[in-house]
Protein backbone atom coordinates (compact mmCIF):
# COMPACT_ATOMS: atom_id res chain seq x y z
CA UNK A 1 0.00 0.00 0.00
CA UNK A 2 2.93 2.36 0.60
CA UNK A 3 4.02 2.15 -3.05
CA UNK A 4 0.60 3.39 -4.19
CA UNK A 5 1.05 6.67 -2.29
CA UNK A 6 4.13 7.56 -4.31
CA UNK A 7 2.54 6.79 -7.69
CA UNK A 8 -0.34 9.28 -7.34
CA UNK A 9 0.21 13.04 -7.10
CA UNK A 10 -1.78 16.22 -7.56
CA UNK A 11 -0.58 19.44 -9.21
CA UNK A 12 -2.06 22.95 -9.17
CA UNK A 13 -1.60 25.35 -12.03
CA UNK A 14 -2.60 29.00 -12.18
CA UNK A 15 -4.02 29.89 -15.59
CA UNK A 16 -4.99 33.54 -15.27
CA UNK A 17 -4.78 36.18 -12.56
CA UNK A 18 -6.49 39.56 -12.02
CA UNK A 19 -5.95 41.95 -9.09
CA UNK A 20 -8.90 42.63 -6.76
CA UNK A 21 -9.50 45.04 -3.91
CA UNK A 22 -8.56 43.62 -0.53
CA UNK A 23 -5.67 42.48 1.62
CA UNK A 24 -4.38 39.13 2.78
CA UNK A 25 -5.39 38.30 6.35
CA UNK A 26 -2.07 36.49 6.96
CA UNK A 27 0.62 38.85 5.68
CA UNK A 28 -1.20 42.04 4.58
CA UNK A 29 -0.23 41.68 0.90
CA UNK A 30 -2.51 42.38 -2.05
CA UNK A 31 -5.12 39.91 -3.26
CA UNK A 32 -5.94 38.61 -6.72
CA UNK A 33 -8.53 36.29 -8.23
CA UNK A 34 -7.07 33.38 -10.18
CA UNK A 35 -8.39 30.67 -12.47
CA UNK A 36 -6.86 27.45 -11.17
CA UNK A 37 -6.58 23.96 -12.62
CA UNK A 38 -5.92 20.89 -10.48
CA UNK A 39 -4.72 17.69 -12.14
CA UNK A 40 -4.51 14.32 -10.41
CA UNK A 41 -1.92 12.05 -12.01
CA UNK A 42 -1.15 8.34 -11.76
CA UNK A 43 2.40 7.49 -12.90
CA UNK A 44 2.69 10.98 -14.47
CA UNK A 45 -0.44 10.42 -16.60
CA UNK A 46 -3.33 12.80 -15.75
CA UNK A 47 -6.63 10.99 -15.26
CA UNK A 48 -8.73 13.66 -13.49
CA UNK A 49 -8.68 17.47 -13.63
CA UNK A 50 -10.85 20.23 -12.27
CA UNK A 51 -11.02 23.98 -12.95
CA UNK A 52 -11.93 26.41 -10.18
CA UNK A 53 -11.48 30.02 -9.04
CA UNK A 54 -9.60 31.19 -5.97
CA UNK A 55 -8.75 34.46 -4.25
CA UNK A 56 -5.01 34.32 -3.53
CA UNK A 57 -2.42 36.52 -1.88
CA UNK A 58 0.09 37.92 -4.37
CA UNK A 59 2.88 38.04 -1.76
CA UNK A 60 2.70 34.79 0.25
CA UNK A 61 0.57 32.70 -2.16
CA UNK A 62 -2.02 31.70 0.45
CA UNK A 63 -5.45 30.69 -0.88
CA UNK A 64 -7.93 32.92 0.94
CA UNK A 65 -11.22 31.73 -0.61
CA UNK A 66 -12.21 29.16 -3.23
CA UNK A 67 -15.11 29.02 -5.68
CA UNK A 68 -15.85 25.63 -7.24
Amino acid sequence: MACFCFLVDQTRQMRQCKPVAGLCSRCGGGASVADMKTATRFCHVPFYWKSWKAIMCTFCGAILKTYH
